[in-house]
């Protein structure tokens, strides 16, 4: 699979494991091996996933997705995803560095890293909804994407998932347009 990481934080890199939301969707995280290969992808190497963490992940992302939305529209989130997010997010656990016999640090692996992971990414979504870069929370412009990302360029007027994605693409046809009209 072809992953996208333009979200800027980790909660909109899983929200947009769900692609083309504005023209019907397109599900990346359809087995549980392809929740596996995402974690790898972001970071969590070894992490393992059955169908019941994929259902638990979807459901996250989801949940997570809607108070986006809800961010971007101003209105309330629906209390079952503001309790999903808050859930995963209190089983978030820091992991306690210790020394090795070299003096080098050492994060002990959590039993369980895909959910550790999971749990890492709802308290992603509380500080990116409950803090200062929730009005920087954007959709891709693009007509057919959808993807969401954390706006941090200067002017904060980035319409673009990735400008060697849909900006280019839109770019692409402006300038057909014009050759066509000239």
């Amino acid at each position: 699979m072809n992953w996208v990481w333009y979200g800027g934080r980790s909660s909109l890199d899983l929200v947009n494991t769900y692609r083309d939301r504005k023209t019907g969707g397109q599900e990346t995280l359809r087995e549980p091996v392809d929740l596996a290969a995402w974690l790898a992808a972001a970071g969590h190497v070894g992490a393992r996933a059955d169908e019941t963490l994929l259902a638990e992940a979807r459901a996250l992302r989801d949940a997570i997705s809607g108070c986006v939305d809800a961010a971007l529209t101003g209105s309330a989130p629906a209390p079952g995803d503001l309790e999903r997010v808050n859930r995963w997010a209190a089983r978030r656990r820091t992991a306690v560095l210790q020394l090795a016999p070299d003096l080098s640090l050492v994060r002990p692996v959590p039993p369980d890293i895909a959910e550790a992971a999971l749990a890492e990414i709802a308290h992603d979504a509380v500080e990116l909804l409950g803090g200062d870069e929730r009005g920087q929370i954007r959709v891709c412009a693009s007509p057919t994407c959808g993807l969401r990302f954390t706006d941090r360029s200067n002017a904060g007027k980035r319409q673009w998932c990735s400008m060697r994605r849909c900006g280019n693409r839109e770019k692409v046809r402006l300038h057909r347009a014009r050759l066509k009209d000239a």
